[in-house]
């Protein structure tokens, strides 16, 4: 647990990272005779720092000559005995500093969100940098020459810098809640951007769509409507895992990133990697001043005001949302698809305040709070879609839950359909409804309970969720059941429902 104190208590230290070479670190400071009362690769840091501090007898110094043998993504930030003294440092983990509006206040956080009530402007520290704040005096320095660096303040433009429920009983229902007005917001950003990115994309020789998590998932979506509407060439990628094509990568080639945070650790390895061969980057982000966005060449912003729930539910639909948008815009049908977006902002509001939709719901989350596996069927627009509905399934209700491609089914899944497993299935109105209906019939004959969400009701459903019929757009209406569904499981359970156990918010380590 953090902070972790020097010996003498003369300063307390936390980290946001990983020391790779802590391991090695640590055998040199034992043979030295320095004590460990933990495993954490923290205090390993914290014991350096109190070796240096003995030859240079100056922290600021001992600091910035720890950090250069530190390997590793990591941002570390220290309280001194001294009065209002305190020294951070970064590589590669973010690192930002708020300053209140009499400037008589200085806050350091990993991202803006986190003291946006109480601050007007922000500094972002750059990686390789070092912060001495004594009092609200700010000085920054290289952490490789120790000299001191010129920084620029930003104003925090954050759609809303309130952080509340809002009468809703959790930070999830709530944000499930602000989806119409995310998809609204998209639609009244301007054309000219999503034009620039149009004309970039259709020269590209091939498309990358990367991040990790929802939003790994958002960019498999969005690479979906990227081929299916634009006929693009694109992939999507899970940021930890997109190494083996890093020798396949060309200047030519374009990577579009989806990310809350802009942060996330393995995405912007990626990056730091595609930056060096020259490729031009497109990020969609909701966190302004982030990493991702200071490194993209076309830079979107979600403007969806905070998202506090662990768990992401507006922020994936705005970027499934925008990557509609961006491929219909590749096609010339940018003004085609606005008023289509709308339609859906409309009438996903109208769902939510259906007290029936609730009532439906709450119902099924009942009849499954006691089933362990929870298995959903989808294809073609629907097979990303599936899959965010497991993995929100999974962060909430910590059950397990198992997306299949329906039309995989025979392959393996099959084994596992049995009477009483539960199955939700996503039938949408596409070229494809006969063979999802395929699928769900061959579950339904090996006696699994088939809960259907779908526009219309279909024989072999046992319990269906009505969702309306948005079209095109349809995968985007859809993931808002499963995001409800998910929430009132976890309520049944009892569980941490804007916590949940294990998993942070956002990942800046790997």
């Amino acid at each position: 647990a953090h902070p972790h104190f020097s010996t003498d208590k003369s300063f307390v230290l936390a980290q946001n990272g990983i020391v790779e070479n802590y391991a090695e670190l640590k055998k040199k400071l034992l043979k030295k005779g320095y004590k460990f009362t933990s495993e954490t690769d923290t205090e390993v840091v914290v014991r350096l720092i109190e070796d240096e501090y003995k030859k240079t007898k100056d922290l600021l110094q001992a600091v910035r000559l720890t950090f250069l043998k530190l390997e590793g993504r990591n941002t570390i930030i220290i309280l001194t005995n001294k009065k209002n003294e305190v020294i951070a440092a970064r590589n590669g983990s973010p690192l930002v500093v708020g300053i209140s509006p009499n400037k008589q206040k200085v806050y350091l956080s990993s991202d803006v969100l986190s003291f946006a009530p109480w601050v007007k402007n922000a500094i972002i520290v750059e990686n390789g940098q070092i912060v001495h704040v004594v009092d609200s005096t700010i000085d920054i320095f290289t952490i490789s020459s120790g000299k001191k660096v010129s920084y620029k303040k930003e104003k925090i433009k954050l759609q809303s810098n309130k952080v509340d429920k809002e009468g809703y009983k959790h930070f999830m229902l709530k944000e499930i809640h602000e989806s119409p007005s995310v998809i609204s917001q998209l639609v009244r950003q301007k054309q000219e951007l999503y034009q620039s990115l149009a004309d970039h994309i259709k020269k590209s020789n091939q498309v990358y769509c990367i991040g990790s998590g929802t939003a790994g998932i958002a960019a498999a979506q969005i690479a979906f409507y990227l081929r299916d509407i634009a006929k693009i060439n694109a992939v999507g990628l899970v940021g930890a895992d997109a190494r083996d094509y890093f020798d396949l990568f060309k200047k030519t080639d374009l990577i579009i990133t989806p990310s809350q945070s802009g942060e996330t650790a393995d995405v912007l390895e990626v990056l730091e990697y595609a930056k060096k061969k020259s490729i031009p980057i497109a990020s969609f982000v909701n966190m302004p001043g982030s990493m991702i966005t200071r490194m993209s060449n076309f830079k979107f912003m979600s403007e969806a005001g905070p998202e506090i729930c662990v768990m992401s539910t507006k922020i994936f639909v705005s970027q499934i949302a925008w990557g509609y948008l961006v491929s219909k815009t590749v096609v010339g049908e940018y003004e085609d698809a606005v008023p289509k977006l709308k339609e859906l902002s409309s009438l996903m509001q109208k769902y939510l305040k259906n007290k029936k939709t609730v009532e439906t719901i709450r119902t099924l989350a009942k009849n499954l709070l006691r089933r362990h596996d929870l298995f959903l069927l989808g294809k073609y627009q629907n097979s990303q879609i599936v899959r965010e509905g497991m993995v929100k399934l999974i962060e909430g209700t910590y059950k397990h839950a198992h997306a299949i491609p329906s039309g995989d089914l025979k392959h393996y899944a099959i084994t596992l359909m049995e009477k009483g497993v539960p199955v939700i299935a996503l039938l949408s109105n596409d070229k494809v409804r006969h063979d999802v209906i395929n699928a769900i019939d061959e579950v339904k004959a090996r006696g699994a309970e088939v809960i259907g969400v779908s526009p219309a009701n279909y024989n072999n459903f046992d319990f269906w969720l009505p969702v309306p019929e948005t079209g095109e757009t349809q995968a985007i209406m859809n993931i808002i059941p499963l995001q409800l569904l998910a929430y009132y499981l976890a309520l049944e359970l009892g569980n941490d429902i804007d916590k949940p156990r294990n998993i942070a918010k956002s990942v800046t380590v790997k």
